[in-house]
């Protein structure tokens, strides 16, 4: 039916306007019998059954019903009324029809208006729009209640503008104006058409209940839900605010609407006010508040919540507050609250097995959720819902034990799940962490209903498989595509339907690692203006992935800046920091930190420490932290924690001690690692003999892995042992190994560019080697001589230095110096280790360009300046 909604109340013609909507009957159906006049049954039967609907006891009420008619006692127009209602609430279509049957027999099938409006809302939830159409049209003298019944069966089936139509055609009678009843149905329509016609008829609509001065309660909450689903929660929250008498609904739809929205510390606010206005709170306040605990990984509060529900009788077996406090402790990490809560709840529907299985999947424990998902269905016999297969999906990918993940797939179809949005979008990502992203792209171009977790999905797929770019490109799109299937409105991606894509917490916090990984710092710093615009930056989550943004683009003093302003940290946030000095080889500045945490460190705190120390020469302190950190902070030292100090003795010089340490680890740790980092230090101080006993364990262990066989060709390399170099990646070309290749990349006015060594497709190679080329003349006037040894190829010297001019980063820093203006910093990222050469002659280019240059290498990062490097050559 085409209808141009944007005049809500104009009086066009229309389906349902007098003109158009079938005539009612004139005179009543032809009958055997005619309605009396007055009831000829005992007020009693009448009485009991009426008191049985309002109680919501329909079985009773339709038994009550039954014994009447056998009694012989005459059904009349209140009996019918309510035995229809009490056939609506149990969705008994057979037996409404039946009572319908004998309405009509008794002459009350169109004549009387109350049973004729009960049966319009019977048909209606019975889920038969036709047969209640058909009912409305033959009403003889339609009455409000009329329209209210036929319009909110409209809405029921999600016919949203002909239940405006419906409403402009109500208008055109001559009865007394729409109600509150009217109103909440017509803004529940208009929530549902989408932002741009939902919005501009949502407007209409509160005028109108203004100018009718309807300031009943219940129309304002429909006003605030409305607002709220078409995104505008400050509109929500003005209503709410002019309302003079609110009830538990009022208070309950604003703090749904702002952690639905991602106002988080907004709905935490509200309900600190609400308690304070001594509103009794119910279990919808409850699951309303929970998500915003659990977001701001606020355990405290959620523990209060807890012990208040605990309090009140009740409120506990309620389904979905347990399925929120079981989501809260997990979100915080707290998984075995959250089992207890699980435990103890004795009627456990399908919500809560999901909420736990859920948990115990973002927590790692995969094995666990997959027994709760076998649990459910074999012991408790519940099937598995479009939830409850989102839920598990991670937990098929990240399990070990279970090898043929892709029949889960095949379990979706068998169940009837693959076009479901949730479901496709758990596909997406099961198929993104198995590295196949192609499938998550084919999933992901396929879907005709995308909502904003299928864009984060799809972001994070590329992230994950290191395609940044990619990711970057997405998130663009998400902001302004306008094809076939979408058009923009305000930086939101509008979907066909209305509904609208906008950048949340979660697409940022999954965004960001991109930029860092590319050292994008412009669209860094784009998606943090959007992030304070949009009220998301005070989100624990985004503040810690800025702080991490701004790190690894070279930015140490604004990640610090990010972190001083955020009004909420946790362990993550505390780590990124630490990590972040380390980075920046300011070892002294993350044990300070360190001695300030507010947070409770964990297994990655005790790593960026190590890693600081490592990076600042710092032995002595790292290794105290080590043999201390299990009495004083009870974390036993991991794998990795046991390479992080391997790297941290060898890049002393101190290799027989890291050598000894590795030999000492327990025998259950995994010493793939360890054996790595002592390796790269053979490699960095050129022991043969060690470097050859690191390479025989690792080659056994991780026969396939690249950068091991490259670490020991390139000492032998350094050693002039070009036999033994050769035959080390002749034995790689026979294991299909192959070798990472250098690359380094530069953000210039919002574009990433991309530079390889040797490479010359840039569209600038020729300008880029002819600057290089005058540039290395003036180096060697200043006094750089090439490090030859760093060219691991059997070539003449020449060749060497010509080689040397062509490493990737040196490549990235000519076009950075070639393209930006003077005195500008240089951003360089690069993928590998630095190679010493390269190391010497930025120093020297920073002197001799009068340029500030910051190089993040794989493992740090180094800021020349003037002529030297803040890593003072150690690294």
């Amino acid at each position: 039916m085409s209808y141009n909604c944007h005049h809500l109340l104009s009086p066009l013609p229309s389906p349902h306007s007098p003109r158009s909507i079938q005539k009612p009957l004139t005179t009543p159906p032809p009958t055997s019998r005619t309605p009396p006049k007055s009831t000829s049954q005992p007020p009693s039967w009448v009485e009991a059954l009426r008191s049985r609907t309002r109680s919501n006891h329909f079985p009773e009420a339709i038994s009550t019903y039954i014994e009447m008619t056998v009694s012989g006692a005459r059904p009349d127009c209140f009996a019918f009324p309510a035995a229809l209602t009490a056939a609506a609430g149990l969705r008994d279509l057979e037996t409404g029809e039946q009572i319908h049957a004998a309405a009509v027999k008794f002459g009350y099938g169109s004549s009387s208006v109350t049973v004729a409006n009960t049966l319009v809302n019977m048909y209606g939830k019975c889920g038969r729009i036709g047969d209640a159409r058909k009912v409305f049209d033959r009403i003889t003298e339609r009455d409000q209640v009329s329209w209210n019944s036929y319009i909110a069966t409209l809405c029921r089936f999600e016919m949203w503008e002909q239940a405006l139509e419906a409403f402009r055609a109500m208008q055109m009678e001559d009865m007394e104006p729409p109600s509150s009843f009217t109103l909440v149905s017509v803004a529940l329509a208009c929530s549902n058409l989408g932002v741009i016609h939902g919005f501009r008829l949502g407007k209409q609509l509160h005028g109108y209940s203004l100018r009718m001065d309807d300031q009943k309660t219940f129309t304002n909450n429909a006003l605030m839900a409305m607002y709220a689903k078409l995104g505008r929660i400050d509109d929500s929250r003005a209503v709410f605010e002019s309302s003079l008498d609110r009830d538990i609904v009022s208070w309950n739809t604003m703090i749904s609407s702002f952690s639905q929205s991602d106002w988080f510390s907004e709905a935490l606010d509200f309900f600190r006010f609400m308690v304070l206005e001594g509103v009794e709170l119910d279990s919808v306040t409850i699951a309303s508040v929970l998500p915003a605990c659990s977001h701001l990984e606020r355990l405290d509060f959620g523990k209060e919540i807890h012990a208040y529900v605990l309090r009140n009788n009740g409120l506990i077996e309620n389904s979905f507050v347990g399925s929120a406090l079981v989501d809260m402790y997990c979100n915080c990490r707290d998984i075995e609250s959250g089992w207890r809560v699980f435990d103890r709840i004795s009627g456990r529907r399908i919500e809560l097995w999901n909420a736990m299985i859920s948990g115990y999947t973002r927590n790692g424990f995969v094995e666990k959720a997959l027994i709760l998902f076998i649990e459910m269905i074999e012991v408790a016999g519940l099937l598995p819902n479009t939830t409850t297969m989102a839920s598990v999906m991670p937990a098929c990918v990240q399990c070990e034990a279970f090898s043929s993940k892709e029949s889960i797939h095949g379990y979706v179809v068998k169940l009837g799940f693959e076009e479901n949005r949730y479901v496709q979008n758990a596909l997406m990502d099961m198929y993104s962490r198995m590295g196949k992203i192609d499938i998550s792209e084919n999933i992901f171009d396929s879907m005709e209903d995308k909502d904003r977790v299928s864009w984060n999905t799809m972001i994070t797929g590329y992230v994950l498989s290191g395609c940044h770019s990619d990711a970057l490109v997405l998130l663009h799109e998400m902001q302004r595509v306008e094809n076939n299937k979408t058009r923009r409105k305000n930086n939101d991606v509008v979907d066909k339907n209305g509904g609208f894509y906008k950048p949340n917490s979660i697409t940022l916090m999954t965004v960001l690692p991109g930029c860092a990984a590319l050292a994008a710092l412009a669209k860094g710093k784009e998606i943090h203006a959007y992030a304070i615009r949009n009220m998301l930056a005070s989100d624990v989550t985004v503040g810690s992935a800025l702080v991490d943004m701004y790190a690894k683009s070279g930015c140490l003093n604004l990640s610090r800046k990010v972190f001083d302003e955020m009004p909420t940290r946790n362990v993550i946030t505390w780590n990124v920091l630490i990590m972040a000095y380390g980075m920046h080889g300011k070892g002294e500045e993350a044990l300070e930190l360190f001695k300030k945490m507010e947070a409770e460190p964990n297994e990655v705190t005790f790593i960026a420490l190590f890693a600081a120390c490592s990076h600042s020469g710092l032995i002595n302190e790292g290794l105290t932290l080590f043999y201390r950190m299990k009495n004083d902070h009870g974390i036993e030292p991991t794998s990795d924690h046991y390479a992080c100090v391997v790297d941290l003795l060898g890049r002393a010089r101190r290799l027989e001690e890291a050598y000894e340490l590795v030999k000492t680890m327990p025998a259950e740790l995994d010493k793939v690692f360890a054996w790595s980092s002592l390796l790269g230090a053979c490699r960095i101080h050129q022991n043969l003999e060690l470097g050859e006993v690191a390479a025989d364990n690792l080659l056994r262990l991780e026969p396939n892995v690249a950068s091991h066989y490259v670490l020991i060709s390139n000492i032998y390399s350094s050693a002039g042992l070009w036999n033994k170099a050769t035959e080390v990646r002749k034995n790689m070309r026979q294991m299909g190994v192959k070798k990472e290749p250098g690359c380094s990349w530069i953000e210039l006015r919002d574009e990433v560019h991309k530079f390889m060594a040797g490479d010359e497709s840039h569209p600038q190679t020729e300008q880029l080697h002819a600057f290089l080329e005058r540039l290395s003349d003036k180096m060697r006037k200043e006094g750089y001589v090439p490090d030859t040894s760093c060219v691991l190829h059997d070539v003449d010297d020449d060749e060497k230095e010509n080689l040397l001019c062509g490493h990737s980063e040196r490549l990235a820093i000519a076009f950075g110096i070639l393209n930006t203006a003077p005195g500008t910093t240089v951003r360089v990222a690069k993928n590998l280790r630095v190679c010493n050469d390269c190391h010497v002659a930025t120093k020297y280019i920073s002197k001799i360009m009068e340029r500030e240059i910051i190089v993040r290498d794989v493992r740090r990062f180094h800021h020349f300046k003037e002529g030297t490097c803040s890593c003072g050559d150690y690294w």
